[in-house]
């Protein structure tokens, strides 16, 4: 799935647009690859409530929430990526240098 939505930047299908934090735009397979990667992420989330319902064992439900941060860590790095190799580097060429500063917090803001 991470290859697929990589192969989906490098053909350059994204495109960015920023007036202040606007809409962007996404190739219809980097939408899809996505949701789809959300709604498993989703599921996961479903059964771990499901497993707190039903009183399971307190290993087996920190072993599920281990793997929904795995997931997530992963969605986090793709989108990083792809903003990086799209938004950042337009933003960059056409001279808006904020957006370098920008993305210094949204990593901060990453790696508490």
């Amino acid at each position: 799935m991470e290859k697929e939505m990589n192969d989906s930047i490098e053909s350059g299908e994204t495109v960015c647009e920023n007036p202040a934090h606007g809409p962007k735009e996404r190739s219809e397979k980097e939408y899809r690859d996505m949701i789809n990667r959300l709604s498993r992420i989703e599921g996961q989330i479903r059964g771990i409530k499901g497993m707190v319902e039903k009183n399971v064992y307190c290993t087996d439900i920190l072993v599920q929430v281990a793997a929904v941060n795995a997931a997530l860590n992963s969605f986090n790095r793709i989108l990083l990526s792809n903003h990086i190799k799209t938004c950042v580097t337009q933003d960059i060429r056409d001279g808006k240098e904020e957006t370098v500063d920008e993305l210094v917090n949204t990593l901060k803001k990453l790696m508490k």
